[in-house]
């Protein structure tokens, strides 16, 4: 019996081909939907591993204020807010042991910030009131600090012992807003973007102004800003190398829409009554209400994520609760919007940000909640892909 070889090498040609389908190919089928792996941390407990769920500060929850971050061979550690508590997970997802970042003195620290990214084998944090970013070993034992003299909303790693960092300082009468590059080995820091406004004296919503969403694709950085949809691209040294746009028009919210929104902040901050809040404080909510006269544009995108074939996912703003759409940006030579899909997932309340989701390897590795769960509802969970 002869055996066509060429037959069969096309065959296989073609299987390998079905399983290679990149990310793009089913972002472009339109919903995407999230999979759980049932075998991924399948013996944890998560009762006890995530009994800090259950944190409170002055009778509000605390406990979903968590984050991730992804060591080199793939474990995940969970930052717990508001505690100097960690918990690592090996690769498989499966529970590993709890953890606490120590000082020089060997002796765990008092307040410590999330830890933010990993660059080399150390970990980095947020800035602290003081504009200290701590950096500890595996271990969570002290390396050294980093002093910035600013406050940041956001971190990144990049490559070459650097961080960029989305920083805001308050001038004598006026707030800028940059993204600065800092060296790791140096603490050099240079700005690279920046905004000033001037600060009108009565509260905003939380939509009114969202800060510059970065991410690091291709020994590159993407500065992207929400309130006009422009997209930079910068070299390592801070040098812009492209400027471009976003594709889509940025929604409005009508006037009933601010004015049910501020009013509902109004009502849960006039129930919870913080310690720092005072009635001058909930009057200038009330003023900001009845000032509201004219649709507010949004802006156009609330958050961006890269997956792990170095596309950017943009997320609009959601229309509805547990909604969410995302347009799909490549970033080859071409840098072009390719695709609108969304997210889906029977099984989990999707909260969808950078430091909750994780692409690696084709998967999404996340913290979130489950929908219908008897006790503690938070999990690490990865996900697999599909149209």
């Amino acid at each position: 019996m002869k055996i066509n070889v060429f037959l069969i090498l096309s065959f296989v040609i073609f299987i390998q081909g079905l399983s290679a389908q990149s990310l793009s190919d089913i972002y472009r089928k339109g919903t995407v939907k999230l999979i759980a792996d049932r075998e991924y941390g399948r013996d944890n407990n998560w009762e006890k591993v995530f009994e800090s769920y259950y944190d409170t500060i002055y009778n509000r929850p605390m406990g979903n204020r968590k984050s991730i971050v992804m060591l080199p061979d793939q474990s995940i550690v969970v930052s717990h807010e508001y505690r100097n508590l960690y918990s690592l997970f090996g690769p498989d997802g499966k529970f590993v042991r709890e953890f606490s970042l120590t000082g020089i003195s060997g002796k765990p620290l008092k307040k410590t910030n999330k830890i933010k990214g990993v660059i080399g084998n150390h970990f980095f944090t947020g800035l602290d009131n003081l504009g200290r970013m701590m950096c500890f070993d595996f271990e969570g034992r002290y390396v050294k600090t980093l002093t910035l003299d600013y406050m940041a909303k956001d971190m990144i790693p990049l490559t070459d012992d650097k961080i960029a960092v989305v920083g805001w300082a308050i001038w004598k009468d006026k707030f800028r807003d940059f993204v600065a590059l800092v060296d790791y080995q140096t603490n050099e820091q240079k700005i690279i973007w920046d905004h000033f406004s001037k600060p009108n004296g009565s509260w905003r919503p939380a939509y009114d102004y969202t800060s510059p969403k970065i991410a690091f694709l291709d020994s590159q950085l993407i500065v992207a800003l929400p309130q006009n949809g422009e997209i930079m691209t910068f070299d390592l040294e801070g040098r812009l190398i492209t400027k471009d746009h976003i594709e889509w028009e940025s929604r409005y919210m009508s006037v009933e829409e601010q004015k049910k929104s501020a009013r509902k902040s109004y009502e849960i901050l006039a129930k919870n009554k913080p310690v720092n809040l005072s009635g001058e404080f909930l009057k200038k909510v009330n003023d900001y209400i009845e000032k509201i006269i004219l649709p507010f544009k949004l802006p156009a995108f609330l958050t961006i994520i890269k997956d792990s074939d170095n596309n950017l996912l943009f997320f609009e703003i959601p229309e509805k609760e547990e909604a969410n759409i995302f347009h799909v940006r490549t970033c080859d030579a071409k840098r072009q919007f390719i695709a609108q899909s969304s997210f889906e997932c029977e099984e989990y309340n999707l909260s969808i940000t950078s430091d909750k989701m994780i692409f690696h390897e084709g998967f999404i590795y996340a913290l979130q909640v489950l929908k219908n769960s008897e006790g503690n509802p938070l999990r690490l969970v990865r996900f697999k892909l599909s149209d």
